[in-house]
Protein backbone atom coordinates (compact mmCIF):
# COMPACT_ATOMS: atom_id res chain seq x y z
CA UNK A 1 0.00 0.00 0.00
CA UNK A 2 1.28 3.46 -0.93
CA UNK A 3 0.63 6.18 1.62
CA UNK A 4 1.09 9.92 1.64
CA UNK A 5 4.12 11.38 3.46
CA UNK A 6 3.16 13.05 6.71
CA UNK A 7 4.20 16.55 7.75
CA UNK A 8 7.02 15.29 9.98
CA UNK A 9 8.66 13.54 7.04
CA UNK A 10 8.38 16.63 4.89
CA UNK A 11 9.92 18.73 7.67
CA UNK A 12 13.05 16.63 7.25
CA UNK A 13 13.59 18.12 3.78
CA UNK A 14 15.69 21.17 4.75
CA UNK A 15 16.10 22.31 1.15
CA UNK A 16 12.39 23.06 0.83
CA UNK A 17 10.49 25.50 3.05
CA UNK A 18 6.76 25.41 3.66
CA UNK A 19 4.85 27.54 1.16
CA UNK A 20 1.46 28.24 -0.29
CA UNK A 21 0.41 25.39 -2.54
CA UNK A 22 2.09 25.63 -5.94
CA UNK A 23 0.21 24.89 -9.17
CA UNK A 24 0.77 21.81 -11.34
CA UNK A 25 1.39 22.23 -15.05
CA UNK A 26 1.04 19.85 -17.98
CA UNK A 27 2.59 21.44 -21.06
CA UNK A 28 2.10 20.17 -24.59
CA UNK A 29 5.55 20.92 -25.96
CA UNK A 30 5.35 19.79 -29.60
CA UNK A 31 8.19 20.69 -31.95
CA UNK A 32 11.55 21.76 -30.46
CA UNK A 33 11.29 24.83 -32.71
CA UNK A 34 8.62 26.20 -30.38
CA UNK A 35 11.50 27.07 -28.04
CA UNK A 36 12.77 29.76 -30.42
CA UNK A 37 9.90 30.58 -32.80
CA UNK A 38 7.75 33.57 -31.93
CA UNK A 39 4.42 31.76 -32.01
CA UNK A 40 1.31 31.28 -29.90
CA UNK A 41 2.84 28.42 -27.93
CA UNK A 42 6.03 30.18 -26.91
CA UNK A 43 4.10 33.36 -26.06
CA UNK A 44 1.70 31.39 -23.86
CA UNK A 45 4.66 29.87 -21.97
CA UNK A 46 6.12 33.34 -21.47
CA UNK A 47 2.79 34.60 -20.13
CA UNK A 48 2.47 31.61 -17.82
CA UNK A 49 5.94 32.19 -16.41
CA UNK A 50 5.11 35.84 -15.73
CA UNK A 51 2.44 34.68 -13.27
CA UNK A 52 5.24 33.45 -11.00
CA UNK A 53 6.98 36.81 -10.94
CA UNK A 54 6.15 37.82 -7.35
CA UNK A 55 8.19 36.65 -4.40
CA UNK A 56 5.22 34.78 -2.95
CA UNK A 57 4.45 33.00 -6.24
CA UNK A 58 8.04 32.21 -7.16
CA UNK A 59 8.89 28.48 -6.95
CA UNK A 60 11.78 27.34 -4.76
CA UNK A 61 12.33 24.40 -7.10
CA UNK A 62 11.00 23.08 -10.41
CA UNK A 63 10.46 19.34 -10.74
CA UNK A 64 10.12 18.48 -14.43
CA UNK A 65 8.84 15.20 -15.85
CA UNK A 66 9.78 14.86 -19.51
CA UNK A 67 8.53 12.56 -22.25
CA UNK A 68 12.14 12.20 -23.41
CA UNK A 69 13.87 10.61 -20.41
CA UNK A 70 12.88 6.94 -20.37
CA UNK A 71 14.83 4.63 -18.09
CA UNK A 72 14.84 1.32 -16.28
CA UNK A 73 13.73 2.33 -12.82
CA UNK A 74 13.07 5.94 -11.85
CA UNK A 75 15.86 8.52 -11.60
CA UNK A 76 16.27 12.12 -10.47
CA UNK A 77 18.95 14.46 -11.77
CA UNK A 78 21.18 15.23 -8.79
CA UNK A 79 23.99 17.33 -10.21
CA UNK A 80 24.86 20.92 -9.34
CA UNK A 81 24.65 22.06 -12.96
CA UNK A 82 22.46 20.00 -15.32
CA UNK A 83 23.63 20.11 -18.92
CA UNK A 84 21.37 21.20 -21.77
CA UNK A 85 20.62 18.15 -23.92
CA UNK A 86 19.85 18.59 -27.63
CA UNK A 87 18.09 15.28 -28.16
CA UNK A 88 16.88 15.84 -31.72
CA UNK A 89 18.19 16.02 -35.26
CA UNK A 90 17.54 17.83 -38.53
CA UNK A 91 16.91 21.26 -37.01
CA UNK A 92 18.72 24.59 -37.57
CA UNK A 93 22.00 25.28 -35.77
CA UNK A 94 20.23 28.07 -33.89
CA UNK A 95 18.30 25.45 -31.95
CA UNK A 96 21.45 23.45 -31.12
CA UNK A 97 23.03 26.65 -29.81
CA UNK A 98 20.31 27.05 -27.19
CA UNK A 99 21.45 26.61 -23.59
CA UNK A 100 19.46 26.63 -20.35
CA UNK A 101 21.83 27.01 -17.43
CA UNK A 102 19.46 26.63 -14.50
CA UNK A 103 21.18 25.11 -11.45
CA UNK A 104 20.30 21.72 -10.04
CA UNK A 105 19.64 20.95 -6.38
CA UNK A 106 21.35 17.74 -5.24
CA UNK A 107 20.13 18.09 -1.64
CA UNK A 108 16.51 18.39 -2.67
CA UNK A 109 16.89 15.51 -5.14
CA UNK A 110 18.26 13.28 -2.37
CA UNK A 111 15.47 14.29 0.00
CA UNK A 112 12.76 13.63 -2.60
CA UNK A 113 14.33 10.27 -3.37
CA UNK A 114 14.25 9.29 0.30
CA UNK A 115 10.67 10.52 0.69
CA UNK A 116 9.43 8.30 -2.14
CA UNK A 117 11.82 5.39 -1.57
CA UNK A 118 9.89 4.17 1.47
CA UNK A 119 6.68 3.79 -0.54
CA UNK A 120 7.73 2.17 -3.80
CA UNK A 121 9.24 -1.19 -4.57
CA UNK A 122 11.55 0.65 -6.98
CA UNK A 123 13.35 3.60 -5.32
CA UNK A 124 14.27 6.78 -7.14
CA UNK A 125 17.92 6.66 -8.18
CA UNK A 126 20.16 9.73 -8.24
CA UNK A 127 21.88 10.62 -11.50
CA UNK A 128 24.93 12.83 -11.00
CA UNK A 129 26.33 12.93 -14.53
CA UNK A 130 24.53 10.98 -17.28
CA UNK A 131 21.51 13.16 -18.03
CA UNK A 132 20.56 16.81 -17.59
CA UNK A 133 17.65 18.79 -19.06
CA UNK A 134 16.36 17.45 -22.37
CA UNK A 135 14.40 19.49 -24.90
CA UNK A 136 11.04 18.48 -23.48
CA UNK A 137 12.13 20.28 -20.30
CA UNK A 138 14.25 23.26 -21.37
CA UNK A 139 12.20 24.15 -24.46
CA UNK A 140 9.27 25.12 -22.22
CA UNK A 141 11.18 26.23 -19.11
CA UNK A 142 13.39 28.73 -20.93
CA UNK A 143 10.45 30.82 -22.23
CA UNK A 144 8.73 30.54 -18.84
CA UNK A 145 11.77 31.32 -16.66
CA UNK A 146 14.39 32.92 -18.93
CA UNK A 147 16.60 34.03 -16.05
CA UNK A 148 17.33 30.34 -15.31
CA UNK A 149 17.74 31.20 -11.63
CA UNK A 150 15.32 28.62 -10.17
CA UNK A 151 16.84 25.16 -9.53
CA UNK A 152 15.50 22.40 -11.77
CA UNK A 153 15.41 18.66 -11.12
CA UNK A 154 14.25 16.27 -13.83
CA UNK A 155 12.50 12.99 -13.04
CA UNK A 156 12.80 10.09 -15.48
CA UNK A 157 10.02 7.63 -16.30
CA UNK A 158 10.44 3.87 -15.97
CA UNK A 159 9.10 2.81 -19.36
CA UNK A 160 8.83 -0.79 -18.26
CA UNK A 161 6.13 0.06 -15.73
CA UNK A 162 2.42 0.34 -16.47
CA UNK A 163 0.48 3.63 -16.49
CA UNK A 164 -1.00 2.87 -13.07
CA UNK A 165 2.50 2.76 -11.55
CA UNK A 166 3.38 6.17 -12.97
CA UNK A 167 0.12 7.59 -11.65
CA UNK A 168 0.75 6.07 -8.20
CA UNK A 169 4.24 7.55 -8.03
CA UNK A 170 2.86 10.95 -9.02
CA UNK A 171 0.52 10.93 -6.04
CA UNK A 172 3.58 10.74 -3.79
CA UNK A 173 4.86 13.98 -5.29
CA UNK A 174 1.73 15.96 -4.39
CA UNK A 175 2.94 17.13 -0.93
CA UNK A 176 5.95 18.78 -2.58
CA UNK A 177 3.59 21.43 -3.90
CA UNK A 178 3.35 22.79 -0.35
CA UNK A 179 7.15 23.06 -0.21
CA UNK A 180 7.54 25.55 -3.03
CA UNK A 181 7.93 22.91 -5.75
CA UNK A 182 6.41 23.67 -9.14
CA UNK A 183 5.68 20.39 -10.94
CA UNK A 184 5.96 20.76 -14.71
CA UNK A 185 5.10 17.70 -16.82
CA UNK A 186 5.92 18.02 -20.51
CA UNK A 187 4.52 15.75 -23.21
CA UNK A 188 1.57 15.68 -25.64
CA UNK A 189 -1.88 14.14 -25.24
CA UNK A 190 -1.82 13.09 -28.90
CA UNK A 191 1.59 12.36 -30.43
CA UNK A 192 1.87 10.44 -33.69
CA UNK A 193 4.85 11.61 -35.75
CA UNK A 194 4.21 9.09 -38.53
CA UNK A 195 0.88 10.74 -39.35
CA UNK A 196 2.08 14.35 -39.34
CA UNK A 197 0.74 16.65 -42.06
CA UNK A 198 3.19 19.46 -42.68
CA UNK A 199 1.45 22.79 -43.02
CA UNK A 200 -1.79 21.73 -41.34
CA UNK A 201 -3.44 24.60 -39.49
CA UNK A 202 -3.86 24.51 -35.72
CA UNK A 203 -7.59 23.80 -36.05
CA UNK A 204 -7.00 20.88 -38.42
CA UNK A 205 -6.52 17.37 -37.06
CA UNK A 206 -7.38 13.78 -37.89
CA UNK A 207 -10.74 12.58 -36.59
CA UNK A 208 -9.03 9.99 -34.36
CA UNK A 209 -6.71 12.67 -32.96
CA UNK A 210 -9.62 14.95 -32.14
CA UNK A 211 -11.58 12.11 -30.56
CA UNK A 212 -8.77 11.03 -28.28
CA UNK A 213 -7.86 14.60 -27.31
CA UNK A 214 -11.49 15.45 -26.54
CA UNK A 215 -11.99 12.25 -24.56
CA UNK A 216 -9.00 13.00 -22.35
CA UNK A 217 -10.07 16.64 -22.13
CA UNK A 218 -13.47 15.46 -20.93
CA UNK A 219 -11.92 13.38 -18.15
CA UNK A 220 -9.89 16.40 -17.08
CA UNK A 221 -12.87 18.76 -17.09
CA UNK A 222 -14.96 16.28 -15.09
CA UNK A 223 -12.18 15.84 -12.53
CA UNK A 224 -12.12 12.13 -13.43
CA UNK A 225 -8.35 12.02 -13.18
CA UNK A 226 -8.18 8.34 -12.28
CA UNK A 227 -9.62 7.47 -15.71
CA UNK A 228 -6.54 8.86 -17.47
CA UNK A 229 -4.39 5.90 -16.40
CA UNK A 230 -6.71 3.56 -18.29
CA UNK A 231 -6.29 5.30 -21.66
CA UNK A 232 -5.08 2.09 -23.31
CA UNK A 233 -8.55 0.57 -22.87
CA UNK A 234 -9.55 2.75 -25.82
CA UNK A 235 -7.77 0.20 -27.99
CA UNK A 236 -7.08 1.19 -31.58
CA UNK A 237 -7.92 4.83 -30.86
CA UNK A 238 -5.26 4.99 -28.14
CA UNK A 239 -2.71 3.23 -30.36
CA UNK A 240 -3.24 5.79 -33.14
CA UNK A 241 -3.05 8.73 -30.73
CA UNK A 242 -0.06 7.34 -28.81
CA UNK A 243 1.85 4.67 -30.80
CA UNK A 244 4.48 4.47 -28.05
CA UNK A 245 2.70 6.47 -25.26
CA UNK A 246 5.81 8.07 -23.67
CA UNK A 247 4.34 11.49 -24.52
CA UNK A 248 1.13 10.64 -22.67
CA UNK A 249 2.76 9.48 -19.44
CA UNK A 250 3.73 13.01 -18.24
CA UNK A 251 0.01 13.82 -18.12
CA UNK A 252 -0.37 11.08 -15.51
CA UNK A 253 2.33 12.71 -13.37
CA UNK A 254 0.60 16.08 -13.51
CA UNK A 255 -2.83 14.58 -12.83
CA UNK A 256 -1.52 12.42 -9.99
CA UNK A 257 -0.02 15.48 -8.29
CA UNK A 258 -3.24 17.45 -8.75
CA UNK A 259 -6.48 17.42 -6.79
CA UNK A 260 -9.60 16.67 -8.80
CA UNK A 261 -11.49 19.35 -6.86
CA UNK A 262 -9.08 22.21 -7.44
CA UNK A 263 -9.50 24.76 -10.25
CA UNK A 264 -8.26 23.61 -13.64
CA UNK A 265 -7.96 25.39 -16.97
CA UNK A 266 -6.82 24.52 -20.47
CA UNK A 267 -4.67 26.54 -22.84
CA UNK A 268 -3.09 25.86 -26.24
CA UNK A 269 -5.93 23.57 -27.27
CA UNK A 270 -4.83 23.45 -30.94
CA UNK A 271 -2.87 20.86 -32.93
CA UNK A 272 0.50 20.82 -34.65
CA UNK A 273 0.67 19.06 -38.04
CA UNK A 274 -2.70 17.40 -37.51
CA UNK A 275 -1.42 14.68 -35.18
CA UNK A 276 0.19 16.45 -32.19
CA UNK A 277 -2.15 17.85 -29.56
CA UNK A 278 -0.79 20.92 -27.83
CA UNK A 279 -3.50 20.90 -25.17
CA UNK A 280 -2.01 22.09 -21.90
CA UNK A 281 -3.42 22.18 -18.37
CA UNK A 282 -2.94 24.25 -15.22
CA UNK A 283 -4.22 23.06 -11.85
CA UNK A 284 -4.35 25.44 -8.91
Amino acid sequence: MITTPDAAELDRIPALRKSDRMPVLFIGHGSPMNAINDNEYRRSWQALGAQFGTEQARPQLILCISAHWLTEGWWLTAMQQPKTIHDFGGFPQELFDEQYRAPGDPLAARAISLMVRQRLSAPLGLDTSAWGLDHSAWSVLKPMFPAADIPVIQLSMDYGRGPEDHYALAKQLKPLRERGVLIVASGNIVHNLRQMQRGAAGNQAYDWALEFDQTMGGYLQQGNLDALQHFQKLGALARMAQPSHEHFLPLLYAAGAADAREPMRFFNTSFEAGSISMRSVVWG
